[in-house]
């Protein structure tokens, strides 16, 4: 084969390459549009769409160095129709929480507490307290609440600086700075999961607030599994991992599309502001996220800065920890802190009044 033929063959491949990874993005940026429930591989192509823009950057420096001028807009334009989903992922704008200390407004947090780390002595729990005095909130939203030393230790504690309080199902707590009107819970079938909502009356207005925790992706507990059959000498090979895994987090997607249909269902029947929060299980633009935002916004697009990632369980960085709002509430910043108490960061936005 001479020079020219394998010149034409790599030239060849380069662009079959292209044309899937463009084909494959603009897929994953619909993908969430499709239930998962008999719709698997066009839902799950959005869990890979980070990767697919890295190749469309490696692609666009690959036709710059070849100077196929003709090429490079290829993955230009499908970046630039990457945009929107960027922007749920970074802000390039700077940070603006210290300017917008002194205007008036509702701060709102949410934290995945994963059970205080099933400590006993308190400690962890009343450092979270001092964390959300500082950071000033008003409505402070926990999942995985329960802790192994009891939860009216905790509950005894924080009611001097949050006097109102709702239970949800087992795990999830709204503490409040305003009076609660009225809370309901939203259970799930088959599921330990639930969601909430409390009807907290600020400044004579009232806004629902809705807590959110959804089915997990069941991938840890996969891991757990193996490493228990590891330990009593069972050698499991991985592909019968891999088969678990994928597995066991097709079953929690369809599980999540499910939970998000109903919470969503519900969050139609109220005529009150409405901000939805909590630990949804799932990344930007999926079937989940799409349900769940609505016609809502997502607050980290509206005033966030920076990287938004919020699980730093194992390796991973995604952002699965969410606060979105009424078009009619304005946002004025959202930021995370890195507390290492869980497996998650909690995530604040304050809300103009």
């Amino acid at each position: 084969m001479g020079k020219l033929a394998v010149y034409r063959y790599v030239a060849m491949m380069f662009l079959i390459m292209q044309i899937v990874v463009s084909i494959f993005t603009i897929l994953g940026l619909f993908g969430g549009n499709y239930s998962p429930v008999g719709n698997n591989a066009k839902a799950m192509i959005v869990y890979i769409l980070p990767l697919l823009i890295l190749a469309n950057l490696l692609l666009l420096v690959y036709w710059l160095i070849k100077r196929n001028w003709l090429l490079t807009f290829v993955p230009i334009i499908t970046l630039l129709c990457c945009i929107p989903y960027i922007g749920t992922l970074v802000q390039f704008r700077s940070d603006n929480t210290k300017a917008v200390a002194t205007q008036d407004g509702l701060t709102i947090a949410t934290y995945n507490v994963a059970m205080f780390g099933r400590e006993t002595s308190g400690f962890i729990s009343q450092d979270i307290l001092a964390e959300m005095k500082n950071q000033k909130v008003d409505v402070l939203c926990f999942q995985e609440y329960i802790d192994a030393s009891g939860d009216k230790k905790v509950s005894d504690s924080y009611k001097n600086y949050f006097p109102y309080k709702a239970y949800g199902r087992d795990d999830m707590i709204i503490y409040s700075r305003y009076p609660i009107r009225k809370t309901d819970k939203i259970l799930f079938e088959y599921s330990n999961n639930s969601a909430m909502w409390a009807d907290i009356e600020v400044n004579g207005k009232i806004i629902r607030v809705y807590n959110v925790h959804l089915q997990t992706t069941g991938i840890n507990g996969t891991l757990h599994q193996v490493a228990k059959a590891n330990h009593h000498g069972i050698n499991v090979d991985k592909s019968s991992i891999l088969r678990a895994i994928y597995g066991n987090y097709t079953l929690g997607l369809m599980i999540r599309s499910g939970q998000s249909m109903t919470i969503a269902n519900n969050m139609r029947q109220t005529e009150h502001p409405r901000i939805i929060c909590g630990d949804f299980n799932d990344v930007p633009y999926s079937y989940v996220y799409k349900t769940l935002l609505g016609n809502m916004v997502d607050g980290f697009k509206e005033c966030g800065f920076g990287w938004m990632s919020t699980f730093r369980g194992g390796k991973k960085s995604v952002r699965i920890d969410y606060i979105f709002h009424d078009e009619m509430l304005k946002g004025l910043t959202y930021y995370k802190r890195e507390l290492t108490y869980s497996d998650h960061y909690p995530v604040f936005m304050k809300i103009a009044l």
